[in-house]
C-alpha cells in the first residue's frame, strides 16, 4: 500500500468484493470512536491483570506517576511515527523502518512483532483454558469454571474448550476484513475490563465501610520488601499494558481524516490509564500486601461463600472473554507483517483471496497446537515480549527520528528520542537482570 505525493493512499482493503460496501476502500470507513477502542483493546490485554501487583510494589503515588510517564512518552514516539509515516511513503511500520534502515530494519520490526504478537495470542489461549478448563499446578488441581458446573468431563477438557473459542468466537472475527470491523468487538471488550473494574471496586468500597481493608502504602517499602532494583521489574509490566505501536498504521489507513490519529491516541491513552490506574488502587485496597501477580488469584482464594463464588466465576468468564476479543486485533497485525515478509514481492494481501484464507487458518491453527502441547510457555514469551515491546514502542520510533531520512526532525525531537532510548535500553536490562536474579 502507497501513498501518493498529495497524502492520500491508494488502500484496498484485506478481502475485495465490490458488490460489499464493507469491501470496498477502508479509507472513510473508521470513525475516531472505533479507533479508539481498537486502539484501547490492544493495550488492555492481558496486562490488566498484573497491575495492582505493579502498584504494591511501586506504591500508589509512584504507580501513577510511573503509568503517566509511560503514556506520555508512548504518546511521543506514536508522534514521531506518524510525522514520518505522513512524510514518507510507507504505510506499513516495517515499510517504515525499511525507509530508515533498509531491509534489515524491515525485518528487525518484523520479528519483534511476530514474537511479541504470537506469544500474547498464545498466552490468550492458554489462559482462556485455564479459567474455563482449569490448571494443575505444585501439584494441586485447580478445577476451572467449566469443571466447576459440570464435573470433569472429556468435553471440557483443555484441548476441547479451547477449540470451540478458537472455532466459534475467534474465527469469525479474526476474518473480519478490516481493522474498523473489529470496532464493535473491542468496545465489548473494553466493557467487559470496565465490568471486572466495578466489581472489584464495589468490593473494596464495601470492604473498607465494614473496616476490613489493609493499608495501603503511598510509597515503596524499602525498609522491608522492596529494593529500588525491584521497581524496575515493573516498567516492562506497565509498557507491555501500553504498548499498541505495531497497530497505529492498520488503524490510522482506515481513518478519513489520518491526522485523526492523534486525538484518537490521546483519548485511548487517558482511558487506558483510567483503566490501570482504577483495578490498580482499588485491587491493593481489597487484596493489600496478600495481592499476587495475577490478581485472579486473589479471587479465586477468596471464594469460599455462595457469593464469593459467584464473584470469582463473573470476574473469571469475562476475563477470559475479554481475552477472546482481544485476540483478533493483535492477530490483525501479527498476519500483516508475516505476509509483508514472507510474501514481500506478491500482490497486497487484499488482492489474494486465498492467501488471505490460508494464512488466517495456519495461524490460527499453529497458534491453538502451541497453546495445547506446551502449556508452560508463559514465562518464555513474557521475558521475550517485554524486551520486543519495548524495541517497538521506544527504541525503533527513536531511531527513526535519530536517522531522520526525510529531514523533519527538530533538536528536541532528537534530545527527546536519545533520552527514550537510554531509557528503554536501561530499564529493560536492570529488570531483565533483576528476574534472572530472582530466578537464581
Amino acid at each position: 500500500m502507497k501513498e501518493t505525493e498529495t497524502g492520500s493512499s491508494d488502500l484496498t482493503p484485506v478481502l475485495a468484493d465490490a458488490d460489499s460496501l464493507e469491501n470496498q476502500s477502508p479509507r472513510g470507513l473508521a470513525s475516531v470512536s472505533g479507533a479508539v477502542f481498537n486502539i484501547c483493546t490492544t493495550m488492555v490485554g492481558a496486562g490488566i491483570m498484573s497491575i495492582p501487583a505493579t502498584v504494591k510494589v511501586l506504591g500508589i503515588i509512584p504507580g501513577f506517576a510511573v503509568m503517566f510517564m509511560i503514556a506520555v512518552l508512548v504518546d511521543i514516539t506514536v508522534e514521531f511515527l506518524l510525522r514520518y509515516t505522513q512524510s514518507g511513503k510507507s504505510t506499513t511500520y516495517a515499510g517504515l523502518m525499511a525507509e530508515s534502515f533498509g531491509s534489515l530494519g524491515s525485518l528487525a520490526v518484523q520479528i519483534c512483532v511476530m514474537v511479541t504478537n504470537l506469544g500474547c495470542l498464545i498466552i490468550y489461549l492458554i489462559i482462556i483454558g485455564d479459567v474455563l478448563c482449569g490448571n494443575e499446578s505444585g501439584g494441586t488441581l485447580h478445577l476451572g469454571v467449566l469443571q466447576e458446573w459440570f464435573g470433569i468431563q472429556w468435553w471440557n477438557s483443555r484441548a476441547y474448550v479451547i477449540l470451540f473459542v478458537v472455532l466459534f468466537v475467534m474465527l469469525p472475527l479474526v476474518f473480519l476484513p478490516h481493522m474498523n470491523s473489529l470496532r464493535h468487538s473491542s468496545a465489548i471488550s473494553i466493557l467487559l475490563a470496565v465490568v471486572f473494574i466495578a466489581i472489584s471496586s464495589a468490593m473494596a468500597i464495601y470492604a473498607f465501610w465494614k473496616g476490613k481493608t489493609q493499608n495501603m502504602r503511598l510509597l515503596p517499602d524499602f525498609a522491608n520488601q522492596v529494593s529500588i532494583f525491584d521497581l524496575f521489574t515493573t516498567v516492562p509490566v506497565l509498557v507491555t499494558g501500553f504498548g499498541f505501536h505495531v497497530n497505529i498504521h492498520p488503524i490510522r489507513s482506515e481513518l478519513s481524516r489520518p491526522s485523526d490519529m492523534s486525538y484518537a491516541v490521546r483519548i485511548s491513552l487517558a482511558i487506558s490509564i483510567a483503566i490501570y490506574f482504577s483495578i490498580g488502587f482499588f485491587g491493593y485496597m481489597l487484596f493489600g500486601e496478600s495481592i499476587m501477580s495475577d490478581i485472579l488469584v486473589n479471587f479465586d482464594q477468596n471464594s469460599d461463600s455462595a457469593i464469593g463464588q459467584l464473584v470469582n466465576n463473573t470476574v473469571r468468564l469475562s476475563y477470559a472473554m475479554h481475552l477472546a476479543l482481544v485476540f483478533p486485533v493483535i492477530n490483525f497485525s501479527l498476519r500483516t507483517n508475516i505476509d509483508e515478509l514472507l510474501f514481500a514481492k506478491k500482490p497486497v494481501l487484499a488482492k489474494d483471496k486465498s492467501r488471505f484464507t490460508i494464512l488466517t487458518c495456519l495461524l490460527l491453527a499453529l497458534t491453538y497446537t502451541i497453546a495445547i502441547v506446551i502449556p508452560n510457555i508463559w514465562y518464555f514469551f513474557q521475558f521475550l515480549g517485554s524486551t520486543t515491546v519495548v524495541c517497538l514502542s521506544f527504541i525503533f520510533p527513536g531511531a527513526i527520528v535519530l536517522r531522520d531520512v526525510h529531514g523533519i526532525s527538530r533538536r528536541k525531537d532528537k534530545v527527546m528520542a536519545i533520552l527514550v532510548i537510554i531509557m528503554a535500553i536501561l530499564t529493560s536490562m536492570i529488570a531483565i537482570a533483576t528476574n534472572l536474579w530472582t530466578v537464581g
